[in-house]
C-alpha cells in the first residue's frame, strides 16, 4: 500500500517531535520506532508489544482472535505500541498517513516521559526489559526440547502460573521485613501492654507466637512462595514460576497507572502538535483523529479521555483559570507555542508519585464527574440500567465505585496465611474481603491452580454473603464449601 510519506520525512518529524517535547518540559529516554505491517502489529499484540517471547498457546490463540476480530471489523488495530525499555521502543503502523504517524510520535514521547519518570516504574529496570524476554524465551524454548520435559508439561505448568501471575505484591515500594524482623515484631505484639498503674490491674493473658508458622505474616507473592516451599518441584518447574511472576511484576506498574499514562500521553499529543505550526490539511486530520481517540464509550471508561481531561482540568486549575472543565482552550494552547503553560509545571510532580486510584482521588471532582456524565449500570434481564448518576447526591459513591475497579481493584487480593495447616502440608489462603464476595466458579477455578502447583489439599478464608466461609479444593473430594 502506498504512503504519503518517506522515512526521511518521518526522521525530520521525530528530531522536531522531540525537541518540542523537550522544550515543555518532558524528560526523556532515547527512543527508537519500528515500521511493521497488519500482521506484525497483531503478532505484537499478542506477545503484549514484546518483539519476543516464551512459546505457549495462549499467544496463538490470542493472535488468531485479534485477527479475526479485525478481519471482520469489529476492532481496529492501534495506531502505535510502546514499551517501557531503554530504549523506549514503539511501533509505528506502515498503513498510517503522516498526520496519524506525526500524533503516533507525539504520544510516544509522553509515554516515554511517564515511563522513565513515574515512580512506579522505578524498580522496572528498562534497559534488561528486552534481554530479559528474549532470554526467558531461550531457556522455554530449552525445556521444550528437552525430551525429559516436553511441550506438554512446559505449558501445563505455564497454564497454572498464567491464571495465578496477578497474586503479587501490590505496592512493592513497602520494604518487605525479613524473617528476623517478622520474628520480633510477632514478639513484640504478644508483650503486655505497658498501662499507667499497671499494679492495680490483673495481669494481661498473653499468647506466645507460633514462630515457626510458615509464613510467619500473610505473603502476598503465591508463585514465589510456592516456588520457595513446595520441595517437589523440579529447577526447570521453579524456574518458569520465577518467569511468570517477574513478567507479571513487570506490567503491574503499567496496569496500576493506565489512566494517568494514557492521560499524560495524550495531553502532550495535543500540546506538541499545536506547537508545531502543522500544514492546514494535517492540521485538520489531526483533530479528526483526536477527537476519535478522546471520545465517550457507552459502557466503559476511556482511559484516554478521562486522564487528558483531567491533566487540562489541573493545569488550569493551577493556573487559575476560569471555565468548563472538561473543554481545551485551544487558542491558549496554540499561542504558548513551545513554552510551558501557566500552571503546567505542577503536573510534573503529580506525573512521578500518583498512579491511578490516587490519581482519580485527589482530583476528580463533583463538577468532572458530571460533566463526563459517569454513571453505574448493573444488567436486569436483557437490559442495562442506570442505578447511580453522578448527581449532587451520588457522584462521591459513583465515584468509589470506580476507584474499586480501576488498576488492580479488579482482581481479588488473597494472600498465603498457613503453608502446613494442622501439621498436615495443607495451604491456607486468605481472600482480602472489600465488600464483594468471590465468584465461586473463578474461586474454583482458583484452587484448582494452585492446587496443581502445590500438590496438596488447598484452603481458602473468605467471606459469602456477610459468612465467614471456608473453600477447599482436593482431588478426591473436589470444591467444597466448609
Amino acid at each position: 500500500m502506498a504512503t504519503d510519506w518517506t522515512i526521511g520525512e518521518l526522521e525530520e518529524w521525530d528530531a522536531r517531535i522531540r525537541r518540542v517535547a523537550q522544550d515543555v518540559g518532558l524528560v526523556l529516554r532515547a527512543q527508537e520506532f519500528e515500521i511493521c505491517d497488519r500482521d506484525q502489529m497483531l503478532g505484537y499484540m499478542a506477545y503484549t508489544g514484546m518483539p519476543a517471547h516464551y512459546p505457549h498457546w495462549s499467544f496463538g490463540k490470542r493472535y488468531e482472535k485479534l485477527k479475526t476480530l479485525h478481519r471482520h471489523g469489529v476492532t481496529g488495530l492501534p495506531y502505535e505500541m510502546v514499551i517501557n525499555s531503554d530504549p523506549t521502543l514503539a511501533y509505528l503502523m506502515r498503513d498510517n498517513t503522516l498526520c496519524q504517524q506525526v500524533l503516533t510520535m507525539a504520544h510516544v514521547y509522553g509515554h516515554n516521559d511517564f515511563f522513565r519518570n513515574n515512580g512506579h516504574f522505578s524498580r522496572s529496570r528498562p534497559e534488561l526489559t528486552v534481554p530479559r524476554f528474549k532470554l526467558r524465551a531461550d531457556r522455554v524454548r530449552r525445556y521444550v526440547e528437552d525430551p525429559s520435559i516436553g511441550a506438554g508439561r512446559v505449558e501445563a505448568l505455564l497454564d497454572h502460573a498464567h491464571a495465578l501471575s496477578l497474586n503479587l505484591r501490590r505496592n512493592p515500594d513497602i520494604r518487605r521485613l525479613d524473617r528476623a524482623e517478622q520474628e520480633e515484631r510477632a514478639l513484640e505484639r504478644a508483650r503486655p501492654r505497658r498501662r499507667p498503674h499497671a499494679e492495680i490491674h490483673l495481669p494481661e493473658e498473653t499468647v506466645e507466637p507460633d514462630l515457626t508458622r510458615v509464613p510467619l505474616e500473610p505473603e502476598e507473592d503465591l508463585l514465589p512462595f510456592i516456588r520457595d516451599h513446595n520441595p517437589y518441584l523440579a529447577e526447570w518447574e521453579k524456574d518458569l514460576l520465577t518467569q511468570v511472576h517477574e513478567q507479571a511484576a513487570y506490567y503491574l506498574p503499567q496496569i496500576e497507572t493506565k489512566i494517568m499514562n494514557e492521560g499524560w500521553a495524550t495531553y502532550w499529543h495535543h500540546r506538541i502538535l499545536h506547537a508545531l505550526d502543522l500544514p492546514q490539511e494535517i492540521h485538520m486530520e489531526f483533530l479528526v483523529h483526536h477527537n476519535q481517540v478522546i471520545s465517550t464509550q457507552a459502557t466503559s471508561i476511556n482511559p484516554y479521555q478521562l486522564g487528558f481531561v483531567l491533566w487540562h482540568d489541573i493545569r488550569r486549575r493551577a493556573a487559575g483559570e476560569e471555565g468548563t472543565a472538561g473543554k481545551v482552550d485551544v487558542g491558549l494552547v496554540q499561542e504558548a507555542g513551545a513554552e510551558p503553560l501557566p500552571g503546567e509545571e505542577g503536573l510534573f510532580k503529580i506525573r512521578e508519585v500518583d498512579r491511578d486510584v490516587s490519581f482519580l482521588r485527589r482530583f476528580l471532582g463533583e463538577e468532572l464527574m458530571r460533566e463526563l456524565d459517569l454513571f453505574e449500570y448493573e444488567p436486569k434481564g436483557k437490559d442495562l440500567v442506570a442505578t447511580r448518576i453522578s448527581d449532587p447526591d451520588e457522584w462521591s459513591q459513583v465515584r468509589e465505585t470506580l476507584l474499586r475497579r480501576v488498576g488492580m481493584g479488579g482482581v481479588p487480593a488473597i494472600r498465603v496465611v498457613d503453608a502446613d495447616l494442622g501439621r498436615s502440608g495443607a495451604l491456607l489462603l486468605r481472600h482480602e474481603h472489600d465488600g464483594r464476595d468471590l465468584d465461586l466458579e473463578y474461586a474454583e477455578k482458583t484452587l484448582e491452580h494452585v492446587h496443581a502447583l502445590w500438590g496438596r489439599r488447598v484452603l481458602l478464608d473468605t467471606v459469602l454473603e456477610d459468612s465467614p466461609t471456608r473453600l477447599s479444593y482436593e482431588p478426591d473430594a473436589g470444591f467444597a464449601a466448609e
